[in-house]
């Protein structure tokens, strides 16, 4: 490449031409591979070494744009003339001449994008070069700028889908976290619905048990407060179904309290039921393989929740229900109007109807506290019985329906208490409430007697006493007269009705030892009627004259009868 171009059509020209075309196709060669290159910087260093090989000119220098400013780039081939940079930055973004010492030609060229000017390349001559010599090296600046904009490109584009890659990979992570987190509500939402069927079956607690069962695929124990089992849902029930010690028991329950989540115990996973701070009892889940997680935490955690809220209201409507039952009782022995009394005895699940009993029970130095009443009326429970129960002063005192314990409450109680330094008094029976306030008496006057003979340790009915029932505090002509009508009353009925004197030869067969003839004597007739009417006497009462209680109760009857009713 020389400063002119030679004459026209002369050997010169044409030479000129070849070496043109030479380097425009070296100019494609040099963007081509330009276009490969990985940074600014190797662009930047290819066009200034590909200047001295395209013509006259050499290289002084390349820039980039550093915002508004020209910044000299590396990989300039030599040091350079001072003020270069100064130079370049006056000329504000155009092209133009550059003062290059020692050379009397000088050109920043502009390395123009569409987005403006990114950079320079500066170049200089000893000597003006021709204008072929200037095309090919404002096409190197063309073809330099583009190749800075291809990198541009491609490092945008690498952003882009770095910045794609990193908004999937985060986008994932949410999707999978939103499907996580939904899964969690669902799985909540169906403890929830799971257990609020539970409790509203009418079963709360075997449906707690049974409902996380279902949704943990796990065996479920619950437990009341003092470790036993109240409910079981799933295989490998133990058989019997273990007892813990008190004393441990209590040491582990107070261990999971200090704890905000369930605790493992060997090969299961035990949460408490609370309700304001005390522990009504607990769920376990059987986990042998420690592989229960949050989602067992949390059916643990919400049935836990459920069964403290139904053990403290099965527990507050037995309370409800046992002050109305002593309030009930109460009220039954001070005397109360029947239809009152049967209306609240059946709303308590009680039946006033029919024959009852009334019980009083005592035991040496215990009181009638609240220990000492649920041992009695568990040991009620035990016979199949549920009375009305309540306290007064030191006696434990039940409205039983249907006849009379016998035995067996007092061997009952016994057995609840460890002791059977007790005694059992029981009233007559009475078939309505205004009959319950005597049936009391009776009862305290069979216990009194009772703690007061030989053995008094044991069960006495009313019924039983005999003579006791009309001696001693307590009893009075109304007492007298059912005395005298329990022993003579068939007698006196048969009397009567036939006109006959029946308890009159009772009376003097008893005042006069017993004898056949000093008793046919006092009544005036032969031997052989007296023996006849004695006959008709044991047909009617049901008496044995030959036993000494019942002679001794008939005797005193019938003496009775003499001074109130009897003939003159």
């Amino acid at each position: 490449m020389t400063a002119t171009s030679g004459t026209a059509g002369g050997p010169q020209a044409h030479a000129g031409d070849r070496g043109h075309l030479a380097n425009l196709h070296s100019l494609f060669v040099l963007s081509t591979i330009m276009n490969d290159e990985p940074d600014e910087n190797a662009v930047l260093e290819r066009a200034l070494a590909s200047v001295a090989a395209l013509g006259p000119c050499r290289a002084e220098a390349a820039f980039l744009m550093d915002g508004r400013l020209p910044v000299r780039t590396p990989g300039t081939p030599r040091p350079t003339a001072p003020g270069l940079d100064g130079q370049v930055r006056r000329l504000r973004g155009r092209e133009g001449p550059i003062s290059v010492p020692g050379s009397d030609w000088g050109w920043a060229f502009v390395l123009g994008t569409g987005d403006g000017t990114v950079g320079y390349l500066v170049c200089s001559a000893p000597v003006p070069p021709g204008d072929d010599d200037r095309y090919v090296l404002r096409i190197l600046a063309q073809q330099t700028a583009a190749a800075l904009a291809n990198v541009a490109a491609r490092r945008r584009a690498h952003g882009h889908a770095v910045e794609l890659a990193r908004l999937g990979e985060r986008r994932a992570a949410a999707n999978a976290r939103l499907a996580a987190s939904v899964a969690d509500l669902e799985h909540e939402r169906a403890v929830h619905e799971a257990l609020g069927a539970a409790t509203a079956n009418g079963a709360a607690v075997a449906g707690i048990a049974e409902a996380v069962h279902r949704l943990t695929g796990r065996a479920v124990a619950v437990e009341d407060r003092f470790g036993n089992l109240r409910a079981w849902a799933g295989p490998g029930r133990p058989e019997p179904y273990p007892k813990p010690e008190p004393a441990q028991h209590e040491e582990f329950l107070q261990a999971v309290a200090r704890e905000l989540r369930p605790v493992r115990d060997g090969g299961r996973l035990v949460a408490l039921a609370r309700h304001r701070g005390e522990v009504l009892g607990a769920v376990a889940l059987t986990d042998a393989g420690a592989r229960a997680g949050a989602r067992e935490e949390f059916t643990l955690d919400r049935a836990c929740a459920a069964l403290a809220l139904e053990l403290a209201h099965q527990r507050d409507l037995a309370e409800v229900e046992l002050r109305l039952r002593r309030n009930l009782v109460d009220d039954l022995i001070d005397g109360t109007d029947a239809d009152s009394a049967y209306a609240r005895a059946a709303a308590i699940g009680h039946d006033l109807h029919g024959p009852h009993h009334l019980a009083a029970v005592r035991w040496s130095g215990r009181g009638a506290d609240e220990g000492f009443l649920q041992a009695v009326g568990r040991a009620a429970a035990g016979l199949r019985m549920r009375p009305l129960l309540a306290g007064r002063a030191d006696t434990a005192v039940l409205v039983l329906r249907g006849g009379p314990p016998g035995r067996a409450l007092h061997e009952a109680v016994a057995r609840e208490l460890g002791s059977t330094a007790g005694a059992v008094g029981v009233g007559g029976r009475c078939d309505t409430p205004a009959e319950i306030p005597r049936s009391f008496q009776e009862a305290l006057r069979a216990l009194e007697v009772r703690r007061s003979s030989r053995s008094p340790d044991g069960t006495t009915a009313f019924d039983e006493l005999g003579l006791y029932r009309i001696l001693g505090p307590g009893a009075g002509d109304h007492e007298v007269d059912r005395f005298v009508r329990e022993w003579l009353g068939p007698l006196l009925d048969y009397d009567g009705a036939h006109h006959s004197e029946l308890v009159q030869t009772l009376f003097q067969y008893f005042e006069c030892g017993g004898g056949y003839d000093a008793t046919a004597a006092a009544l005036a007739i032969h031997r052989s009627t007296l023996r006849y009417r004695l006959q008709r006497i044991r047909e009617i009462s049901g008496s044995d004259l030959g036993d000494v209680d019942s002679r001794l109760n008939l005797h005193v009857a019938t003496r009775v009868w003499k001074v109130l009713d009897g003939p003159a």
